[in-house]
């Protein structure tokens, strides 16, 4: 087994931000443009994963070594380690270090996915201006920008290390772990809200008025990692059968977001891997 700590560390900040939104029942506008960053982030990260298989990512990133069959435990693990590690940094307000963690974990990844559109050397330069426009200086339109490409560098590092049985049972896992930490400890409704006060966010956001007063939609970074983990997978078994994935997930995404109650924070992963898994059956359906 062989995983370079630093990718765990990094990458885990993205993935560990699972809280999804404040749900927009009545607002058409909103939800079909967090519907639709989502499918683009989607296709874009499975384009990415695409190139990806078999290659070595920039500057020489190592992907990790993990046995296919029990990663999915790895993985868990260090989610659930980062989460801590997370709400220690929040708890004691260290506001330097968490903008230091986050401005490093978006170099990397973006440099990861951006290389497979751009020379290395210019991926990790727009990164940087990325990162600055991310963390030190937000700036909304480059962030959701940013977001479109990272979760493709995130799935280009793990999808190999991963099968169909592991990823189906850190889907369900994350799951489980989604509604306990939204419904039941809400710390993750806690880090969304540290995030927040610093204008720092690991996943995409939506502003919009309503009654003259301003409000923002949210859709957690895991939320957007994880089926792309999972469609990358099939990808890598599949071939292009798994682009079904995302419209499934993404219509699953639709229905939390019209039935939802308004301003109530909803755990997403359960929703979206009921569609990761239908998703799975119709490209199933498609190889008979």
């Amino acid at each position: 087994m062989k995983v370079p700590l630093y990718i765990n560390i990094l990458v885990s900040n993205f993935i560990n931000s699972k809280i999804v939104f404040f749900s927009m029942k009545h607002n058409s506008i909103v939800i079909f443009i967090l519907i639709l960053l989502f499918l683009i982030s989607q296709f874009i990260g499975l384009y990415v994963v695409g190139l990806s298989l078999g290659k070595e990512l920039a500057f020489g990133i190592e992907k990790p070594q993990l046995e296919e069959n029990t990663s999915f435990l790895y993985i868990f693990l260090i989610i659930i380690v980062v989460t801590l590690i997370a709400l220690l940094l929040a708890r004691f307000k260290a506001i330097l270090l968490w903008k230091v963690w986050f401005f490093i974990s978006v170099v990397l990844v973006l440099t990861i996915s951006l290389s497979f559109f751009v020379p290395q050397e210019i991926a990790f330069l727009l990164s940087l201006v990325a990162a600055f426009f991310k963390i030190i200086k937000p700036h909304l339109l480059i962030h959701n920008m940013s977001e479109l490409f990272l979760y493709g560098g995130i799935a280009a590092l793990f999808v190999e290390t991963v099968n169909i049985f592991s990823v189906s049972l850190l889907i369900l896992l994350i799951s489980l772990y989604d509604i306990y930490a939204v419904w039941k400890s809400k710390h993750m409704i806690k880090l969304a809200m540290f995030q927040s006060t610093l204008k720092i966010f690991s996943g995409f956001i939506v502003p919009y008025q309503e009654k003259k007063r301003e409000k923002v939609a949210l859709l957690g970074g895991g939320d957007i990692g994880f089926p792309l983990l999972f469609s990358g997978v099939i990808l890598k078994e599949f071939g292009t059968r798994a682009f079904i994935i995302p419209f499934i997930v993404g219509l699953s995404l639709f229905y939390l977001l019209y039935t939802g109650e308004k301003n109530k924070f909803y755990p997403a992963m359960p929703y979206l891997g009921v569609g990761c898994f239908v998703g799975y059956g119709l490209v199933l359906l498609t190889t008979l």
